[in-house]
């Protein structure tokens, strides 16, 4: 069994040790947070130990592995400290602030010869795997279009995103720390994207940084997408998947709902009398035993 650590006991710390429950083979022994209150509450809720700072926790415990859960701006320093000492990180994304810090930090990894992971990738949902499989299969031809749309009403007003009130305050936002999965999945599903445009706005003027984009790609091949995002809109429906996308090819097309379902209707070709029929199949991706899994693989 493997031992492990938590740096970070906000949101997404929490979304870890839920998922760190479950995963076998692993567990979590320790963790450790800025601020008291919150490693305190991970005590009682998850009967872990807690300790005063990183540097005393690797100490005490020794891990297989360290999972760090924090904000970005602090990624540089706990990923040097753990990797230089021989501990391998699964790291939260954004991997840094800026590309340099990113690159120094996977620097520390090659010198320390430890693994690095970044997590969590939504490439890995279920809903996404059945695409790629309808994709890879032929299911709708070759494919020539694709959109993703997602939207949260959690960004407006003066205390905008309540899981992540730091969100307000980020000079570079709704690219930086939400589209990168949709871009991330256009490429695992589409392929390299060779030219992209990218048009930005503040909705919430109390945001520092953007709230919502437009971004439109190429993907070599020749496959175009837009991909469309922004906080202050409630979605159409509510759901685990959070987003919608659609996939469009010479023999039909790919459908993705907010509940997770995943459905595909294939043009059936009548050279004889040019009509055609939409026959459709429906796969309902069990997106509640999704959200009892972990977000990456």
């Amino acid at each position: 069994m493997l031992k492990g650590v938590l740096v970070g006991c906000g949101f997404f710390g929490r979304i870890q040790m839920e998922a760190w429950k479950r995963v076998e083979g692993a567990h979590i022994v320790g963790v450790c947070d800025v601020d008291p209150a919150k490693s305190a509450a991970f005590r009682r809720e998850f009967d872990v130990a807690v300790y005063e700072d990183l540097d005393q926790m690797l100490q005490a415990v020794k891990p297989d592995f360290v999972d760090i859960a924090t904000r970005p701006a602090t990624h540089l320093k706990l990923a040097r400290e753990c990797m230089i000492r021989g501990f391998p990180v699964l790291l939260q994304k954004p991997v840094a602030e800026t590309w340099d810090d990113a690159r120094r930090i996977v620097g520390f990894a090659a010198g320390a010869n430890v693994r690095m992971m970044i997590n969590e990738n939504w490439r890995w949902q279920r809903w996404y795997r059945e695409i790629a499989a309808m994709l890879g299969s032929g299911r709708i031809g070759r494919p020539f279009y694709y959109s993703m749309q997602a939207r949260a009403r959690d960004g407006l007003g003066s205390s905008p995103f309540p899981n992540q009130p730091y969100f307000k305050d980020m000079p570079r936002l709704i690219v930086y720390e939400t589209l990168v999965h949709h871009l991330d999945t256009a490429r695992f599903l589409i392929g390299p994207i060779e030219e992209v445009f990218c048009r930005t706005a503040r909705i919430n003027p109390t945001v520092r940084g953007e709230d919502m984009a437009l971004i439109m790609t190429k993907h070599a091949g020749g496959v175009l997408g837009m991909i469309d995002c922004n906080r202050a809109c409630e979605p159409d429906e509510t759901g685990a998947c959070t987003r919608i996308a659609r996939f469009e090819g010479l023999d039909g097309k790919i459908r993705l709902r907010h509940g997770g379902e995943v459905g595909s209707s294939a043009m059936r070709k009548s050279f004889r009398s040019g009509s055609a029929r939409l026959p459709r199949r429906l796969v309902p991706c069990d997106a509640t035993a999704f959200c009892r899994l972990p977000a990456h693989g």
